[in-house]
């Protein structure tokens, strides 16, 4: 028994140490209840959104990760709508814009990209961005956006007329906001707005009600619990911006994006079947430093592979462009012994249009005697340079109809013509022209294909006589030509009636048709006139003075 001296010396200590401990296994079972309770995942995306309207970060809460402060895009437009001069500014102040961190960063890219550029004629946001931008839209987030009822991105990083047509156009983004850019006398002049405000995006919110719904308080969407919104960290302005108008916000974190899965082509909403600008490369800056090193050598390949195409013959050229880079791949080639004609007439060939040096390509794969290709609208010095007969077509169904004719009656040539009236870059087959139908009941369709790595070999607003050379300055350009079986045309002999009529579109788009299985492409309706609607703004009819 202890003895009451000793007791009372030891009540106090036994009092406190019973307390805290209590106290402290109490505290210690909250922080475990807590770690271990369910809550919402920062990095996770919302499952369900029916009903509700989906606002988003454009970078933050779509875009997969890419490179810092997304350079490549300001590449694009520095180069594509300024050329080489303004790109190469950029490449080298590259290391400064890391050093001053993003917003400095961003303006410096702002200035350097947009200055002087013409805000009527800039048409890069619609014309080559989306591509890139599509390239790099992440599967799951595209998923989760689709099931809002409507969707409102907006973008403290990109201007505007940057993002605006790839968020409408192609993913079918309702309303989009991003940073204004400043004009002075219809120029840009390389200052943007600060970042994006609640009123703006309230604005939007509110744009589509109803009369009724006006007139209600401006939280009518809180209290309803529909707005879901998607942005990156919770420290960053995004979420402080979201968490002021939205009911549910969910933040994606850079481990969770890198992740993500490539957005597929087949899950685009709109098909991306034109686009232009010359480079081919998504220009990262170590991608980009890669082009500025090979571009001294670049003019001089393509030279040489001129030079061994034009002035040399056969059995020492295909040497040379082979040892130059340049792969060609064959398929059926003609049989010479089997190809005599009966009828002393010469073979209509029928191809896809992938670059103006298809004539070219397919005339020396297939081994064809005496070609000539008929083009609508080739540049004179194109035409200087090619090294086959060209004959150039007037647009006028008749005449152009008679001028064939007379071509291949003469029985000693063979005519290559590309009924698509245009080049197509993506793996689509645009309407072919029944045209060729009319001309002869031997026509042969052929299928070609071409890859290149660094610049592309067409434009709908640049230089064309520049688009062969752009094709051969590629380190390792490709072509794939693959000859068809015959198809019979004139069916139905020369009267103008209706049946007459459909057959002819019929052998166009059985011919169409074939090509795009060969290739597995994809045939669509569109023309030659919507491709340079959507990408220059005209029809693409040059006219003569």
């Amino acid at each position: 028994m202890t003895s009451p001296p000793f007791f009372f010396l030891k009540a106090p200590f036994l009092f406190f140490h019973r307390f805290f401990s209590k106290k402290f296994r109490r505290a210690m079972a909250a922080v475990h209840r807590k770690h271990h309770q369910k809550q919402p995942s920062p990095t996770k995306l919302p499952v369900n959104g029916d009903g509700k309207v989906m606002i988003f970060n454009v970078e933050e809460g779509l875009l997969k990760p890419s490179s810092p402060y997304f350079f490549s895009y300001f590449m694009l437009v520095a180069f594509e709508a300024s050329g080489l001069l303004r790109a190469t500014a950029l490449l080298m102040l590259y290391p400064l814009i890391r050093l001053v961190g993003q917003e400095m960063g961003l303006k410096i890219m702002v200035m350097i990209s947009f200055f002087g550029v013409k805000k009527e004629n800039f048409r890069i946001g619609s014309s080559v961005l989306p591509k890139f931008f599509l390239n790099d839209v992440g599967l799951e987030a595209f998923e989760a956006l689709r099931k809002g009822k409507k969707r409102i991105g907006f973008s403290n990083v990109f201007p505007q007329v940057m993002i605006e047509s790839f968020l409408r156009d192609y993913l079918e983004v309702e309303e989009v906001v991003g940073r204004e850019l400043k004009v002075f006398c219809g120029y840009f002049v390389g200052l943007m707005d600060e970042k994006v405000k609640v009123s703006s995006l309230f604005n939007l919110i509110n744009h589509d009600q109803e009369e009724e719904e006006k007139e209600k308080e401006s939280d009518v969407f809180d209290k309803n619990g529909n707005l879901i919104g998607i942005c990156g960290s919770q420290k960053g302005y995004d979420f402080q911006l979201l968490s002021s108008i939205c009911n549910e916000i969910y933040t994606v974190g850079e481990a969770e994006k890198k992740r993500w899965k490539q957005l597929p082509r087949d899950n685009f909403p709109k098909p991306l079947v034109f686009h232009d600008g010359r480079l081919a490369l998504n220009p990262t800056p170590f991608d980009t430093f890669a082009l500025f090193i090979w571009l001294p050598f670049a003019p001089i390949l393509a030279f040489i592979r001129i030079f061994a195409y034009m002035c040399l013959p056969p059995i020492l050229s295909y040497p040379i462009n082979a040892l130059s880079g340049m792969n060609v791949t064959v398929s059926n080639p003609i049989n010479k012994t089997k190809s005599n004609n009966n009828n002393n007439q010469g073979l209509l060939y029928v191809c896809n249009h992938r670059t103006l040096l298809d004539p070219l390509y397919i005339s020396a794969a297939l081994g064809i005697n005496k070609p000539t290709a008929v083009t609508y609208s080739l540049s004179p010095i194109s035409e200087f340079l090619s090294p086959i007969r060209t004959v150039r077509l007037t647009r006028n169904r008749n005449q152009d109809a008679t001028l064939m004719a007379q071509l291949l009656s003469k029985g000693d040539g063979n005519l290559i013509v590309c009924p698509e009236g245009t080049t197509c870059r993506e793996p689509y087959l645009l309407r072919f022209s029944p045209l060729f139908t009319e001309i002869s009941k031997k026509i042969v369709p052929v299928a070609n294909d071409t890859h290149v790595t660094m610049f592309y070999g067409t434009t709908a607003s640049g230089f064309k006589c520049f688009d062969p050379f752009f094709f051969l300055m590629n380190p390792k350009p490709s072509y794939i030509v693959k000859r068809l079986d015959m198809v019979d045309g004139l069916l139905f002999g020369s009267s103008n009636d209706d049946q007459n009529c459909s057959s002819r579109f019929d052998v166009a788009n059985f011919v169409q048709s074939e090509i795009g299985k060969a290739l597995g492409f994809e045939c669509t309706k569109l023309t030659r006139r919507d491709k340079y609607l959507i990408l220059a703004g005209n029809e693409g009819i040059v006219h003569s003075k």
